[in-house]
């Protein structure tokens, strides 16, 4: 199937909070790479045959990733589940519903490009729960994002260098990432000694 590039922008899915309480929410498989493409073209299309009062939201979850350059640290966002995005719909949608614009609105996102299908059965896809949309939606049960997660390449065996704190400047190697806790554990040479040390991220940078 052919991805088409939309030819411009149109408004983007709202900034307010998504609610994961009302109508039905499912997850649709695409093609990685290509959720902001399918978003725009799904949201347009939506539009175009007048179903925005059945597909109600076509949104990319994503998450907010803190990254280290530079000894700088910067958020960016990357989408939670590449290759996969939400839709919520007014009704559920049913192989056998009577109502045609279930029916139109089931076509559409199927039809899209870079569409590949509805997760769950496809005669009937299975819609998420609450907490399952809370879940995909990266959201805390009080309906707000948690704090960036802090992400770094390093591995073991890496050579870095100190940036800051009292050993600013030394070089030393990775020893092991502690992700959960968002610190580093080092061997650093001082007067000649291997020392073990442990860092947060943002203090070391790869050299």
């Amino acid at each position: 199937m052919t991805d088409a590039t939309p030819d411009a922008t149109p408004d983007a899915t709202p900034d307010a909070t998504p609610d994961a309480t009302t109508g039905f929410w499912y997850i649709v498989h695409i093609y990685s790479g290509h959720e902001k493409k399918v978003e725009i073209n799904l949201q347009k299309r939506v539009r175009a045959m007048g179903l925005d009062q059945q597909i109600l939201t076509v949104i990319v979850p994503i998450k907010e990733v803190a990254e280290v350059r530079n000894g700088k640290r910067r958020v960016v966002e990357r989408p939670s589940y590449p290759g996969y995005i939400l839709i919520q719909t007014s009704d559920e949608l049913k192989a056998n519903s009577e109502n045609p614009d279930v029916l139109r609105s089931w076509q559409l996102v199927k039809e899209t490009p870079s569409v590949m299908g509805f997760i769950g059965s496809s005669s009937n896809p299975v819609p998420l729960n609450e907490e399952e949309v809370n879940q995909v939606l990266n959201l805390s049960s009080g309906g707000e994002r948690p704090e960036p997660i802090l992400e770094v390449d390093f591995i073991s065996g890496d050579q870095v260098r100190v940036i800051e704190g009292p050993f600013k400047g030394f070089p030393a190697e990775v020893n092991e990432v502690d992700r959960e806790r968002q610190r580093v554990h080092l061997t650093i040479s001082i007067f000649g000694r291997s020392t073990p040390i442990d860092l947060e991220f943002l203090e070391v940078e790869k050299i």
